[in-house]
């Protein structure tokens, strides 16, 4: 088996047609063919259903085929392992970053990325914690930047900052004439959450100190399900209740929406943002540089631990 077999195996894969496939890798269709088939006689497994048109994957096949991506990518990082070895940071870096943050914290951290790893392409994606878990486990993306402590055995933690919560308190609201909000006056009949999935809103669910189903005795008329800020402080505005906002979030709002924004008592709520990688990965110098990036894109208030952070999960 070579590397250039599974090269071929994928293009074929990829564009469903060998002749299309062949010309993609600059070689003739006979040549790919060819080797096609060594690599099905040596693995005992037919990967392709050439009878078919498009051509597939057999059933057999897709996960071998699946792998095969991954072997070539990890392949191809043996030369950015060299080149960073040599202190030559380039090449491609897979960036996770939660739903919660990725609005506030893209727009953010570009600049500084590009001003510290100007050779380096970034692919970011916005992920759910338990996905960037999994994806950080497969190697499918280098870090992440999301809520911790995660307490996972094969994942490395580096905290970057600390985001205290912030109270979203529409006019007309009962508690719109205090000065803050104490955590005994959060009740979840009267807050508008994210929906599940999302590690804010289990945080948000440990602050109350309730059971996790929201009851039907209260007041509120909308149930809905949003992984959307913007969406919960359009309906806390029209009276479907008060919500609760990350620092960053409450600090983008438009300057009349924050006049509704009020702190709440001490120990404030704070949420733990740290960069997470698996304990094996090697690219230790671009970790380091991003988390540089990520310190300074944020207020330096932001940079001191001042209170315990509520656990994501």
């Amino acid at each position: 088996m070579t590397l250039t077999q599974l090269q071929y195996a994928l293009a074929v894969y990829a564009h469903q047609h060998f002749g299309k496939a062949a010309e993609a890798c600059h070689v003739t269709q006979p040549t790919l063919s060819m080797q096609i088939q060594k690599l099905e006689e040596e693995l005992g497994i037919v990967l392709f259903s050439r009878e078919k048109h498009p051509v597939r994957a057999t059933e057999a096949g897709e996960p071998i085929l699946i792998q095969a991506q991954r072997v070539l990518d990890e392949s191809g990082r043996i030369g950015e392992l060299v080149q960073e070895m040599k202190g030559d940071l380039k090449g491609t870096f897979r960036l996770g970053v939660i739903p919660t943050l990725a609005p506030q914290m893209i727009y953010r951290l570009a600049p500084k990325l590009r001003e510290h790893l100007p050779d380096v392409r970034f692919r970011i994606r916005e992920m759910q914690t338990e996905q960037i878990i999994e994806a950080i486990r497969s190697r499918e993306l280098d870090a992440a930047l999301l809520a911790t402590p995660l307490n996972e055995r094969l994942i490395q933690e580096e905290p970057l900052f600390y985001e205290p919560f912030m109270a979203f308190v529409p006019e007309e609201h009962r508690l719109a004439k205090e000065a803050f909000v104490l955590h005994s006056e959060l009740v979840l009949d009267d807050l508008l959450l994210l929906d599940e999935g999302h590690c804010f809103r289990n945080s948000v669910l440990k602050l109350c100190g309730e059971r996790p189903d929201i009851g039907s005795e209260g007041k509120g008329t909308i149930e809905i399900q949003t992984g959307n800020f913007d969406s919960l402080v359009r309906l806390s505005k029209q009276g479907h209740g008060m919500t609760l906002l990350p620092y960053l979030t409450a600090a983008d709002l438009p300057k009349d929406d924050q006049k509704l924004l009020k702190p709440l008592d001490h120990p404030i709520p704070t949420r733990e943002i740290s960069l997470v990688f698996h304990r094996s990965n090697f690219r230790q110098r671009m970790i380091e540089m991003i988390a540089r990036s990520v310190r300074e894109s944020v207020p330096a208030r932001l940079l001191e631990k001042k209170h315990d952070p509520i656990e994501p999960l």
